[in-house]
């Protein structure tokens, strides 16, 4: 891809993807979203809104490193996730911190998108051998490599 501005719309697209793909499982496959995962959904809100802050501006760059923070995040809950998920008896469930994202707004005005009633340790089955909390570390991942390639890349 020969510019920024393609590699920053194309991420904000699939983060879009990945959050119709939350949606499709929730309200589809009647998969209840965990504390973690809602946080994950609110990180790919955060590259997508970053990268098309920077496809839509002069200098990328903002907008590229807005991306690759939230990703970077993004690699540390889905991490965690996955931590919880390899130590069984260990869990987020019901905690503060599930308490704490539904008393914010977007959880109050979107709870089809926003509310977190699921326990963390429940990943569902996995898909081509992965399960959901590796597929989105798998995709932070990948965000987090395009958008640093993004800012390191040498202007023509």
């Amino acid at each position: 891809m020969k510019n920024s501005r393609t590699v920053l719309l194309l991420i904000a697209a699939l983060c879009f993807v990945m959050l119709g793909t939350a949606m499709y499982l929730q309200h589809v496959m009647n998969m209840a979203p965990c504390p973690l995962c809602v946080i994950q959904r609110y990180l790919f809100i955060a590259i997508a809104i970053g990268c098309l802050i920077g496809a839509a501006s002069k200098t990328p760059a903002i907008g590229a490193g807005i991306g690759l923070l939230a990703a970077l995040g993004g690699l540390g809950v889905a991490g965690k996730h996955l931590y919880v998920l390899a130590h069984p008896g260990f869990s987020c469930g019901i905690d503060p911190v599930e308490t704490a994202l539904n008393k914010i707004f977007t959880a109050q005005y979107m709870p089809f998108m926003f509310e977190s009633y699921g326990a963390c340790e429940n990943a569902g089955e996995p898909f081509i051998g992965l399960s959901i909390p590796q597929w989105a570390f798998v995709w932070f991942a990948i965000f987090a490599i395009g958008l640093l390639w993004t800012l390191l890349r040498r202007k023509k």
